[in-house]
């Protein structure tokens, strides 16, 4: 059995996540200890709980300590399999988290995988269900992985209710990730959404992030605006937020986002959305530092080298290089390189799924 101190590092939910998804993929069993340890409130909370019971239900693992408040998880998982399922956060607990823990074993199923997932769709400390949908769905193309996200309702704090239906084609195995460096950027897109509020909320989010690209010599965005009549609104409870998505002329999507809050005008929330696109584009980095910290368990299990730039090596992905690490045989190797970027790169394992041809 595999022990992690669920402390180490950025001791977060991060942790948790990434031991259960390559816990489910190697059939070994793992420990986590002091889980969340170094969160104000430690110890699991519903969305944990909900992620970890989902990724049971498709490994047929057996499970002791899945209760929200608990620091301790033991994991014991068996054969993975495909097919339907359907997972209920009662709370705005948040979708794209429970999908974090679940894509990379769905990834290597023996049949292709239906999640509906209910929950929060846009949420604090965590990525807008539209990122991993146009950014992280980009990145994980271009290894080989192809999958479908479809937003049925959308989901904001406290009330939640957001719906999502995620069709995933598993793979034999992950290509490699050597992204090149771009020299233009082909366009820059993004959605602007707003939910039981007036419809000028979206739309000032929209013109303040094109406002602000406009400003740094950046093209203006293709930007959907999505609102809804009073009468025809079937969220729960107020929300607003934009996600920002620049392709350059290598493909490989850059993202940027922002939410919006009681009290904070759309104006400032549509500026952090492009300025937290900026930050990204002005490094050149090949990958924003969000999807850097997820792709990460992805190149250790894909076939032949990886190689990724990073403009910030944040805590989340050195913790979770340490964690993966745990489970693979091969290390990866982390540089600065002259022009202030750090590179990420690992042999992959070339994990196989036995059940594609």
């Amino acid at each position: 059995m595999i022990e992690i101190d669920g402390s180490i590092g950025e001791g977060g939910g991060q942790i948790l996540r990434t031991s259960i998804s390559l816990s489910s993929l190697f059939q070994k069993s793992v420990r986590i200890y002091n889980i969340r340890a170094k969160r104000s409130k430690p110890g699991l909370k519903l969305q944990h709980t909900i992620g970890i019971r989902a990724a049971a239900d498709i490994s047929n693992a057996k499970i002791e300590g899945a209760k929200i408040g608990s620091e301790e998880v033991i994991y014991e998982p068996s054969e993975i399999k495909g097919g339907n399922y359907n997972i209920e956060i009662s709370t705005a607990g948040s979708i794209s988290l429970v999908l974090q823990v679940l894509m990379p074993i769905v990834a290597f199923s023996p049949k292709k995988v239906k999640l509906m997932i209910t929950g929060g769709t846009d949420v604090k400390w965590s990525p807008p269900v539209d990122y991993v949908k146009y950014v992280i769905s980009g990145i994980l193309k271009r290894m080989g992985f192809n999958f479908n996200i479809n937003i049925i309702r959308r989901g904001h704090y406290p009330k939640g209710g957001g719906k999502v239906i995620s069709d995933f084609t598993p793979v034999r195995h992950l290509n490699g990730l050597n992204p090149e460096d771009y020299d233009s950027i082909k366009e820059i897109k993004g959605i602007s959404h707003c939910c039981r509020l007036p419809e000028h909320v979206a739309i000032r989010q929209m013109k303040s992030a094109n406002k602000t690209l406009k400003e740094n010599n950046y093209p203006e965005a293709k930007i959907e605006v999505e609102t809804y009549k009073r009468d025809e609104d079937p969220h729960r409870g107020p929300g607003s937020g934009i996600v920002l998505f620049c392709i350059p002329d290598n493909d490989i999507p850059i993202g940027g986002d922002a939410l919006g809050a009681r009290g904070k005008r759309a104006e400032i929330v549509g500026r952090e959305a492009a300025q937290n696109l900026i930050k990204e584009l002005d490094s050149k980095t090949l990958l924003d530092k969000h999807a850097a910290d997820i792709i990460v368990p992805y190149i250790g299990l894909a076939h032949g080298k990886s190689k990724i730039k990073v403009r910030k090596l944040t805590n989340h992905i050195k913790t979770n290089i340490e964690i993966t690490e745990k489970f693979l045989e091969n290390r990866y190797k982390v540089q600065k390189l002259e022009n202030g970027l750090n590179e990420i790169s690992i042999e992959g394992i070339n994990y196989t799924n036995e059940y594609i041809s």
